[in-house]
């Protein structure tokens, strides 16, 4: 295991509050190499890739490069892209397929990230009814890590579904590798195995959320996937649609986030932001530092 992902698990550095914070997922095909900054260094034409960053800044979206493990081309009917948007009870996934990638700049990111997904059916976008999505961090110009443990993990499971597994270029906090995003709820997961990430998908499925392994929900900030996970461990069988994040208050180190459940039950759930000692490499080859972690204090039902 190479030298970040081995020490933030020696370390037992812990997974929740840690994960990527999008309201919007676009997810772009494009097999071939990646490098570091896939957007502007792969396949795909580096002035639309530098455009798209861009326009995505503020909106609630994250865009991000795909591709189907094991180096595969694309698929026929041109280039594959996907849209999800994750908020609980508001979730849609669309895929459309582009004969020229250079229709992406007519899309309104703005009304993506707010959960509009009109200017993507535009495009011709369809709703999505495949079944649950996968997405494992691959991008070993990023960090070492995520070629060394997220390909084979990508792989492995394409074995068994196809369909369900792309890699990705960059889903943050390399040292947990391998890290994947599950869609169309937008959980993620770090230092996952082949056989946990089929009982993730089956569940997703089946409409239930596993927490074990989560690094959190990607619609809420960082305090609010800490409280929300803490909460899920605290309540049975809770849909991923049942729990929403309200409102978070405060600021570093400390916040106060509201939760509600669709039954009407609310709850408030105390963060407080630590340090992960000793210091320990963020990405492989990094300087040694204190990562902050979400450590969650106290929760209460209103």
């Amino acid at each position: 295991m190479s030298t970040c992902a081995r020490a933030a698990l020696d370390l037992r550095e812990p997974l929740a509050g840690t994960a990527a914070t999008a309201r919007t997922w676009l997810l772009i095909e494009q097999p071939g190499p990646w490098g570091a900054r896939a957007l502007t260094a792969s396949r795909l034409d580096a002035a639309l890739g530098a455009a798209l960053e861009a326009a995505a800044e503020s909106t609630g979206v994250r865009v991000a490069l795909i591709r189907r493990p094991g180096r595969q081309p694309a698929g026929p009917g041109g280039t594959r892209v996907l849209a999800a948007h994750t908020l609980p009870g508001h979730a849609w996934t669309r895929t459309a397929r582009l004969a020229d990638p250079e229709a992406l700049r007519a899309l309104d990111l703005t009304a993506l990230g707010a959960g509009d997904p009109a200017s993507f059916e535009a495009l011709g976008g369809v709703a999505y009814d495949g079944p649950p999505l996968a997405l494992v961090c691959t991008n070993g110009k990023r960090d070492t890590c995520c070629a060394v443990l997220g390909r084979p993990l990508a792989e492995e499971l394409a074995l068994t579904a196809p369909d369900s597994v792309w890699e990705i270029t960059h889903l943050g906090g390399h040292r947990f590798s391998p890290t994947l995003l599950v869609l169309p709820h937008g959980y993620a997961y770090g230092r996952s195995s082949a056989p946990e990430v089929k009982e993730i998908l089956r569940a997703t499925a089946a409409g239930e959320v596993v927490v074990t392994g989560a690094r959190g929900r990607s619609c809420w900030d960082r305090p609010g996937q800490a409280a929300e996970l803490a909460l899920r461990e605290r309540l049975s069988g809770a849909g991923p649609d049942d729990l929403a994040v309200t409102g978070t208050e405060g600021a570093a180190p400390r916040w106060e986030v509201a939760l509600a459940h669709r039954d009407g039950r609310r709850w408030r759930v105390t963060v407080a932001e630590g340090a992960s000692h000793p210091p320990r490499p963020e990405s492989c080859g990094g300087t040694p530092a204190a990562p902050r972690r979400m450590d969650v204090v106290a929760v209460r039902q209103l």
